[in-house]
């Protein structure tokens, strides 16, 4: 195939379409499968049961697929899935999944990971998300569509992120974030919502006044954070404030990272 170096090493068994570019030094195991269209630079491992959809491109030295930095893994099986149309940095680390968390690892489309990031065991990544240089997340983290997560943050296990969110540089996050939250600090504070982020998503002027209400009437009146919520669910007016109420009344490991 013209557009396999020669160089790279191809376990038998995978799947690589003629439309793939793989370059100098790459290493794919014997159940990884490849969509159309990707693009492996050069030195990248792509190991485990790994599905990799169209259009993605990975840069060198990174490896995806890899066993969990987990000690209770046990060698199960257990699988990454990677969507379409993501870019994915030098020295990006995916892990696939465990036995514990469901045995899959899985990422969304049209994401954006930068150099350095982890992706850990059994992590749930949306669409359109964007991991800046040094993110790393715990196992068991949910982060929905279109989240960015700030230079040499952290995030912990079993933590939310709802969608629209954005966690500045530097932060450590334990604690769930409701959708369209602002997160900052070295232990991230819930500072506000993430205005710059709707309104370059369009959203009507109505909705952000809407979700600016929710959010003061989250932080402060009568009774629990969950209570405040049930409150709100009843005189709902705006599908992004029931994006808020459902993620705040939801299941959670960590418990919720309250306004300040």
């Amino acid at each position: 195939m013209a557009g396999i170096h020669p160089s790279a090493v191809i376990e038998a068994g995978a799947v690589v379409p003629e439309s793939c570019r793989v370059g100098p030094f790459c290493v794919i195991g014997a159940d990884v499968v490849l969509g159309e269209n990707v693009e492996l630079k050069s030195h990248v491992v792509i190991a485990g049961d790994t599905h990799i959809g169209e259009g993605t491109v990975v840069f060198p030295f990174s490896v995806l697929g890899e066993v969990p930095q987990d000690l209770k893994y046990g060698g199960e099986k257990a699988v990454l899935r990677i969507g379409a149309r993501n870019t994915i940095r030098e020295h990006v680390t995916m892990n696939i999944g465990t036995a514990g968390g469901g045995g899959e690892t899985r990422v969304g489309s049209d994401g954006l990971f930068m150099a350095g990031c982890h992706v850990a065991h059994d992590a749930r990544i949306g669409d359109r998300v964007i991991l800046v240089n040094s993110v790393a997340l715990a196992g068991h983290c949910v982060l929905e569509d279109d989240v960015i997560v700030g230079g040499l943050s952290g995030v912990h296990q079993w933590v939310r992120i709802g969608r629209g969110a954005i966690i500045g540089a530097l932060s450590m996050v334990t604690h769930d974030v409701i959708p369209h939250g602002l997160v900052m600090g070295p232990r991230g504070e819930l500072d506000g919502l993430n205005l710059v982020g709707l309104k370059r998503k369009g959203v009507p002027r109505s909705d952000i006044t809407a979700l600016r209400a929710a959010f003061l009437a989250l932080k402060d009146g009568d009774g629990t954070v969950q209570e405040r919520a049930k409150r709100l669910a009843e005189e709902l007016d705006s599908d992004y404030v029931r994006q808020m109420v459902d993620f705040v009344l939801g299941e959670s490991d960590r418990g919720l990272l309250t306004p300040r």
